[in-house]
């Protein structure tokens, strides 16, 4: 596929946060850009700011006479959607060249030094701080962003075309389209083990990963991942670790050492030893693109951070609200860390939305011991996403595996009622679903409540 002899683009889940980021690059390059997605939301709504066509009913009448030209019409598509989708379908039964995501970004990345963000967890934030790090380098980057950067409020940046940024999914093996210079491996747990059917198939994906790094490339793992590359950590022995933390009004301040040298008293405002080790690997990627270190200390500091990535919503004396992306165990766990870290011996509300049938079956009673952990627990029910039910796993069975007596099964509609009668000091809500379409709503009433 050759870029310059696309005239149109069609979307199919143009909604997606992956998905729209590549949406906006096609429309930024002067192509006609035309998607369907499921449900309107405030992506689509930007898209259609930007003068993208975006429109919800599965209907080949939404798709214009000008996109059925197979010659110049590229069709890029989301796992996420079924096969049965008629635009689809219509699609593949008439010839027209259609690639995953995953698949466009390799061949829009493939002429750039590609700096390549993977692991089960993290990879939004380091994305995000990466590509604000090399903005504030005054390098030459496209950024494809899979959350909303508080920098650049958008989740694509284009300043240049010589470097790149891009998330490395191992969902459904597609990071195996990428060929990054420079990539890095933030954690390799178990998870979409409906695609591998076992951690050790996934932790084998991600060592074919590594192999698809360039010959002269490097590799940044966390340090006590089975990989062979440049380490980093907290507080041990890696390549680019940090040591002497210290907190000051929710800001971390710590020493920084790298291969190039020492920084000392440096500040990060993002909570959690999980982002920590974010923005830790994203200065070391940026360092050996040649940052120098003083620029890199002082653009830590003004990293705003990502949407739903430990959000403050309401942040004040009594009453804060955190919203987070979390949707796996592990990233509960570290959201509990963080909250108790720059919060000790407060009371906490979670509000949680499990993310696909199979995920939950499949860690069922970690995630019970992963919720049962705050002091109040609200479950919402299972957000489907592309998957139908799994007789047995519902919301009702993962409550009766948590093993604390303050929890409560809740419906979306009645969620802001039940919140009201809460009196802890801190809430969180956590969830991959629909539940970030509550954040403002949830955000106004009790900002108005208090």
């Amino acid at each position: 596929m050759n870029v310059k002899d696309i005239h149109n683009v069609f979307f199919v889940g143009i909604g997606g946060i992956g998905m729209s980021a590549l949406a906006s690059y096609f429309n930024y390059l002067g192509k006609q850009v035309v998607g369907y997605d499921r449900v309107e939301s405030p992506i689509t709504k930007e898209l259609l700011k930007k003068g993208v066509s975006v429109h919800f009913e599965d209907d080949l009448n939404f798709i214009p006479e000008s996109f059925k030209s197979i010659e110049n019409t590229l069709v890029v598509y989301t796992p996420a959607v079924p096969n049965t989708h008629s635009q689809l379908q219509y699609f593949r039964e008439n010839g027209f060249e259609i690639k995953k995501r995953a698949e466009v970004l390799g061949i829009i990345t493939r002429d750039t030094f590609c700096f390549a963000v993977a692991g089960t967890h993290g990879k939004t934030t380091t994305s995000c701080i990466l590509a604000h790090l090399l903005h504030e380098c005054g390098m030459p980057i496209t950024a494809f962003l899979g959350g909303i950067s508080e920098n650049f409020n958008s989740n694509f940046l284009l300043e240049g075309t010589e470097y790149s940024v891009v998330e490395a999914d191992e969902f459904d093996r597609s990071f195996l389209h990428l060929s990054p210079d420079v990539a890095c491996i933030t954690s390799m747990d178990a998870d979409h083990l409906d695609i591998y059917g076992n951690p050790e198939e996934l932790k084998k994906t991600f060592g074919d990963f590594s192999k698809k790094i360039k010959s002269e490339g490097v590799l940044f793992i966390k340090n006590g991942l089975p990989l062979e590359g440049i380490t980093f950590g907290i507080e041990d022995d890696s390549d680019y670790r940090i040591e002497n933390i210290t907190i000051e009004h929710g800001t971390y301040i710590f020493d920084l050492i790298s291969p190039k040298g020492r920084l000392e008293k440096t500040r990060f405002n993002q909570p959690g030893r999980h982002n920590l080790l974010n923005g830790l690997v994203a200065f070391a990627m940026a360092v050996h693109a040649g940052c120098p270190l003083h620029r890199l200390a002082g653009a830590m500091d003004t990293f705003k951070g990502v949407q739903r990535r430990f959000s403050y919503q309401i942040k004040e004396e009594g009453l804060v609200f955190i919203d987070d992306y979390a949707h796996h165990p592990t990233e509960i766990n570290a959201v509990f860390d963080a909250i108790s870290e720059m919060y000790p011996l407060e009371e906490v509300t979670a509000v949680f939305q499990p993310h696909l049938f199979s995920r939950t079956q499949d860690f069922a009673d970690d995630f019970a011991r992963s919720l049962e952990k705050f002091t109040v627990i609200l479950l919402l029910d299972i957000y489907p996403a592309r998957e139908e039910p799994i007789e047995g796993v519902t919301s009702e069975w993962l409550l009766e595996k948590i093993k604390n007596p303050n929890k409560k099964l809740v419906d979306k509609s009645n969620l802001i009622q039940e919140l009201k009668k809460t009196k802890t000091k801190i809430l969180v809500t956590m969830g991959a679903g629909d539940i970030g379409l509550e954040v403002s709503k949830i955000k106004e009433e009790l900002a108005y409540a208090s």
